[in-house]
């Protein structure tokens, strides 16, 4: 069995072994909870719910925390501590040392709380393995979990396998990381029959027993290094998505490594590895033949028959090799819970993209503008990179320790120019020097190291750009990437990087791309 590292024991509590469903004796468990966001609060309310005693700490002490921590008070929880104080030791939950620390997935394991608390031998979840502890419940239906991880795609995926399953004529939902934490969905008075559950690389850390009826990891690629320590870390941790997998491990085909992570997973008895590829399938995949997307996995005779699943054009109103390995991996999650072919097809066309993720925002003037905000690393970049030519590129923001070699000696031929954004940018900037020599570069952003247009505001009377401004820097980009574009050429903004430095999160950063689009060209 693969572990993601040496610092995350599963250490016995006898407290916490019968702990296995929504009726199981939570009643007077002391439970900390770290973290007041999306998924924090929705652990301390269910706890609170089940009637153990909670106390929530979070490091930020913001008008936003401080409702949240009267709602929570509200409904019974023991205390909440809010600041920087609140996450450098484990506190006491009733004037007792607690049972249980349950974090939320941004929360280092090097954190001072989640150091201190291994030190003491208290057991660590995250929401996810809590969610997988309350999953059973008397008088209500028990969903199937359908898991998925994987450095890119995993929000378009799992999007794509709820609107599978829901064709299948199933209640089913995307939870997860995708934004729904998984534990309102068990709540909630809808009985899911499935859940198509998006796990992130932190979420995975943290998780014991899940045990899903199929897994998926689309890809693998450096991320979040800062977070794990190590690459090597973050590809273990991804692979704990096939721990435990009952019926279909599915991989992804064409990233060499992949089927070795299968492999290595302690999974079900009877549970088979499913391979997905954009090429034609071998035995036991799903594939491509010609336009069509097709099932040698799920089918009574895998050697001499295939199942049709529908069609490239199905998978997106800009159909890339990326977003084909996408839908593919969404119809053998789908195919692994039993959904017909049909169902497969009608879901993915009934499947509308979310923003920001190799989103065409107009075709003006023989130019197409591409927003693929969503495009937080170099992996993701690449999807939406190696789909246009001639391009130019609008890239840039916070590296998280990654390094952009591979991108750019990959894309040096298609790329006409390139438009920096971010206040982050000098691994960027070295690998375009080193490895696209010839490539123009321009900085929107001020204080870059010269460039084939200066430093500066477009207009004379503009004052000053201030870097931390990212709308008004995206402008700047929009300006210049306009004056650079001919028809033929497609400028796509995919920063391959975060946005933090310069904009709340992607989203704001992609409605700053459209809105200064708009804006330039007076639509």
């Amino acid at each position: 069995m693969m572990h993601a590292s040496n610092d995350n024991p599963i250490l016995e509590n006898p407290r916490l072994t019968g702990l296995t469903s929504w009726d199981a004796p939570w009643a007077g468990l002391r439970v900390v909870v770290a973290g007041i966001g999306v998924s924090g609060f929705a652990a301390a309310d269910t706890l609170i719910e089940l009637g153990a005693l909670v106390t929530v700490v979070d490091a930020g002490d913001t008008e936003r925390n401080r409702q949240s921590a009267d709602t929570l008070k509200i409904v019974g929880a023991s205390d909440v501590v809010l600041g920087p104080d609140a996450m450098t030791r484990v506190p006491d939950v009733a004037g007792e040392r607690p049972d249980l620390v349950v974090t939320s997935p941004g929360i280092r394991p090097t954190s001072p709380l989640l150091t201190a608390a291994r030190e003491e031998g208290i057991q660590i979840w995250g929401d996810v393995e809590l969610a997988w502890r309350v999953n059973r419940r008397q008088g209500r239906k028990t969903p199937q979990w359908l898991c998925l991880t994987g450095t890119n795609g995993k929000t378009t995926t799992v999007g794509m396998t709820a609107s599978i399953l829901q064709a299948a004529g199933l209640k089913a939902i995307a939870v997860g990381n995708v934004g729904t934490p998984i534990l309102d969905a068990l709540r909630d008075p809808v009985e899911y029959d499935v859940l198509a559950v998006e796990l992130s690389s932190f979420q995975l850390h943290w998780m014991h027993s899940v045990s899903p009826l199929a897994s998926a990891v689309l890809n693998v690629a450096e991320d979040h290094v800062d977070w794990h320590g190590s690459f090597e870390n973050y590809r273990a941790d991804k692979s704990r998505v096939y721990e435990n997998t009952q019926v279909a491990c599915v991989y992804n085909a064409e990233q060499p490594g992949a089927e070795e992570l299968v492999e290595a997973a302690d999974v079900v008895e009877g549970c088979r590895a499913v391979g997905f590829t954009t090429q034609h399938p071998g035995l036991s995949m799903v594939g491509v033949v010609e336009d069509l997307l097709v099932d040698r996995a799920f089918v009574a005779d895998r050697v001499k028959t295939a199942a049709e699943l529908g069609s490239v054009s199905d998978t997106g109103p800009l159909p890339t090799r990326h977003g084909v390995a996408n839908a593919l991996a969404a119809a053998a999650l789908a195919r692994a819970a039993g959904v017909e072919p049909e169902a497969v097809r009608d879901g993915l066309r009934a499947h509308h993209p979310g923003e920001h993720r190799i989103q065409l925002v107009l075709e003006s003037e023989g130019v197409r503008w591409i927003n693929d905000s969503k495009a937080t690393n170099p992996h993701a970049a690449q999807a939406s990179l190696s789909a246009f030519d001639p391009v130019v590129w609008i890239a840039g923001g916070l590296s998280k320790g990654v390094t952009y070699d591979d991108l750019v000696e990959r894309n040096a031929g298609r790329l006409k120019a390139v438009v920096v954004i971010g206040t982050d940018h000098a691994g960027l900037l070295d690998s375009l020097a080193r490895l696209a020599p010839e490539v123009p570069v321009h900085h929107a952003t001020p204080g870059g190291p010269g460039g084939a247009v200066a430093d500066a505001p477009a207009a004379a009377d503009q004052a000053p750009l201030d870097p931390a401004d990212g709308p008004a820097v995206m402008r700047h980009a929009v300006r210049l990437a306009h004056g650079i574009a001919a028809p033929g050429d497609t400028v796509l903004m995919a920063p391959a990087a975060a946005s933090m430095d310069q904009f709340a999160d992607y989203a704001q950063r992609g409605q700053a791309f459209i809105c200064g689009v708009h804006e330039e060209l007076g639509l």
